[in-house]
């Protein structure tokens, strides 16, 4: 199996009609370009096993519906199997199974199938319960198993082997996936590993449709991502106060206490970044008079603070999502038909659930992984027509900005790790420790975190915008001019348009900055590309740089350590090494390499 990027073919071009055609059971609308790319694909090369991955809000339900409905009508298969990670996700399947003439049972558990039935929706977990019920029923007729956000197969060993157990003997087995596959080495059921070059196994997919072709097509809507710093103020596990900048150089652990002081309700972080956010809305909201917005929290508790929080900002009561149960599901449903502003949700809603006025998101939680990152924006991105935006609201933490910057970044599932000696990464014990915290948090299992603190206080500080993969902004106090100028871009716009008028409001704040004597420079006057948020871990990753390649300087000039660093300083201005920036550290850099070349 091969990669594939998603290039319309000669026959996908014109967008011709959704298959089954003249199906007994209906058709549905056109195709998307993608959509009829991989189906044609399929068709052509009829494989038993199909890994798609497109990017949340392209259409991966539509394609899979009309791929089974083709298969039904042309007697490939005689029934479907449906599994999602969740309830509220198999009764959505379907429902939209039913929407193109497929009756699909999604309170199935047991027995035979009614007849007015063509086939199941069921959970990953179901499947784990009852692996061998399943796996009868695909020995018994032929069956397609469609396979939805297909890395949740992997998210327990049992799982993973249920899912063997149970589709082993079905016919044909579809598998989607929306997002960054797993940050772990599990293999992934029916997924095929191909060894690179560097004897690494990453997953191989068979039709991929990245964000950046969906952008591309007006498929999926332009992001920007607004973040936020400030002071933060905590006590830790023995007793010591401790207060840092949130986006400023911090151990991981550091990272962590100072990003949830950040999330605590009582603190003036999240009001702050809540007004800033119904601000956007408010704005958005005049181009898309339906947009809703959503807060995705940590946990239960905080919901219900960030709810309260809400109605005193807005005067309005937010729908609150806390669990994956029936109620869940008709709150979730309800809120997408209403007019209503704001949700707010743990978790359950950051995959798969469509909700497609929403347009606004508040990243409320500390789950770091990319994976979770990508499902949760993929809620915003989901475009109903031309020019609509969405903009995602961000604490200032060097993995979310990563994240952020590399959205139209296209990834497989890695399966094997490259083995590092652990005598020459220091950090390699620590690392090790923060999986596992990160493990237990990412999971919800409950239990405290490894590293327990008190919030103190944390206060928000509007730190920069980011959009397809550039920086703007200086940083601003919340209900200032300047943040306004980024609240208030417009929600209907072309992409080149967002990154125009991006440039324009940055360059208008500078020339502000610059007319303002020094004593009225109460915040950092940097714009946003020049201030790079790095960690601890990368900060002494450059220091270490700077020094070997000033050692190899030294050896090839004769001037002493000491004196290549004070001409460093001297040219680079700055502090000493010891207390420079990630910025100062780079442009240090590239002055000595600058320098080594001149000398050859």
């Amino acid at each position: 199996m091969t990669t594939t990027s998603a290039t319309p073919s000669a026959s996908s071009a014109h967008l011709s009609p959704a298959f089954p055609g003249r199906a007994p059971w209906g058709t549905a609308n056109k195709l998307r370009a993608w959509q009829q790319g991989a189906m044609d694909r399929y068709i052509q090369e009829q494989p038993r096993d199909f890994l798609a991955v497109a990017t949340p809000g392209a259409g991966k339900t539509t394609f899979a519906l009309t791929l089974a409905s083709w298969m039904l009508h042309h007697h490939v298969v005689q029934q479907v199997t449906v599994v999602a990670p969740t309830e509220h996700l198999k009764k959505q399947w379907a429902e939209a199974a039913a929407r193109i003439g497929i009756k699909l049972d999604p309170e199935y558990s047991a027995g035979p199938l009614s007849k007015e039935y063509q086939g199941v929706a069921v959970t990953y977990a179901g499947v784990g319960v009852r692996p061998m019920l399943h796996r009868n029923r695909c020995e018994q007729r032929k069956t397609l198993v469609i396979l939805d956000e297909i890395h949740h197969a992997g998210d327990s060993k049992s799982w993973g082997e249920a899912c063997l157990e149970a589709f082993e003997p079905a016919t044909r087995r579809l598998a989607l996936t929306g997002t960054p596959f797993r940050s772990d080495t599990n293999p992934i059921p029916f997924v095929a590993y191909e060894e690179g070059r560097d004897g690494i196994r990453r997953s191989a997919a068979d039709y991929t449709y990245g964000y950046g072709n969906a952008l591309a097509d007006n498929v999926v809507r332009p992001v920007i991502f607004l973040s936020y710093s400030g002071n933060m103020r905590w006590r830790t596990k023995a007793g010591d106060e401790i207060a840092a900048r949130l986006g400023e150089p911090m151990t991981k652990d550091a990272i962590s206490q100072a990003w949830r002081t950040a999330l605590d309700p009582r603190g003036e972080w999240m009001p702050s970044v809540l007004r800033a956010a119904d601000a956007r809305l408010t704005e958005v909201r005049k181009g898309i008079p339906d947009a809703g917005g959503l807060v995705i929290a940590s946990d239960q508790e905080s919901a219900r603070a960030y709810a309260k929080l809400i109605r005193e900002i807005t005067g309005s009561k937010a729908t609150v999502v806390l669990s994956d149960d029936t109620g869940a599901s008709k709150r979730i449903d309800d809120f997408a038909a209403s007019n209503d502003r704001w949700m707010v949700a743990v978790r359950m809603v950051s995959e798969g659930v469509d909700v497609p006025r929403l347009a606004v998101g508040v990243y409320a939680t500390t789950i770091s992984t990319p994976l979770f990152f990508a499902q949760a924006v993929g809620r915003f991105v989901r475009s109903r027509r031309r020019g609509e935006t969405a903009s995602v609201f961000l604490p200032t933490v060097p993995d979310l900005l990563g994240f952020a910057n590399e959205m139209e970044v296209e990834r497989d599932h890695v399966l094997d790790k490259p083995k590092k000696d652990e005598e020459e990464d220091p950090y390699a014990e620590s690392e090790k420790e923060m999986d596992e915290a990160n493990k237990e948090q990412d999971e919800d299992t409950g239990e405290q975190e490894q590293f327990s603190f008190e919030a103190l206080e944390s206060e928000a500080t509007f730190d920069r915008v980011m959009y397809n993969g550039a920086e703007f902004g200086m940083q601003a106090h919340p209900g200032s001019e300047e943040e306004q100028d980024y609240l208030g871009i417009p929600g209907l716009l072309e992409p080149d348009q967002v990154q125009m008028l991006l440039q324009k409001r940055q360059a208008r704040q500078i020339s502000h900055s610059k007319k303002k004597p020094d004593s009225e420079a109460d915040l950092l006057e940097l714009p946003a590309d020049r201030r790079p948020v790095v960690s601890h871990k990368e900060l002494m990753e450059l220091r270490k740089k700077l020094n070997t390649i000033v050692g190899a300087y030294v050896h090839q000039s004769g001037k002493p350590h000491g004196v290549v660093h004070t001409e460093l300083r001297r040219v680079c201005g700055g502090p000493p090494s010891a207390e420079a920036t990630g910025g100062q550290l780079r442009q240090r850099i590239a002055k000595v390499q600058e320098w080594a070349t001149r000398m050859k």
